[in-house]
């Protein structure tokens, strides 16, 4: 499984990074990666005119996009799009940080994951 994450490197800029999660096969009960730590869970839900400018992650966490999606844009101008389903790990705690907001005027709703700390 794949997913994007987001980080801070030594230039103070936020960079994008694709991160291939390892699964395990259980058979008929399909395949599961190591279990992941985290502190807890939240809903959020944001309307279609969300734009916010430069920010770093609030901590580090999963964000999952349940519906609609966002653009996400860091320091050297490179932009994602995520939709439904896909998974962001927000790491840029520092720095710069992203730009993200919404396309084309759709409301988008997400899960924060806050992971514990390392």
């Amino acid at each position: 499984m794949q997913i994007v994450r987001v980080y801070t490197g030594d230039d103070g800029e936020s960079h994008f990074e694709d991160l291939d999660i390892e699964l395990e096969e259980q058979g008929m009960a399909g395949a599961i990666s190591a279990l992941w730590p985290a502190k807890g869970v939240m809903f959020r839900t944001v309307s279609g005119d969300y734009d916010l400018d430069f920010h770093t992650a609030p901590r580090r966490q999963l964000v999952v996009n349940l519906h609609g999606s966002v653009e996400i844009e860091v320091g050297d101008g490179s932009v994602r799009r995520l939709d439904g389903g896909d998974i962001l790990l927000a790491e840029d705690t520092t720095g710069r940080g992203h730009k993200s907001r919404n396309v084309d005027g759709q409301p988008r709703s997400c899960l924060f994951i806050p992971l514990a700390d390392d």
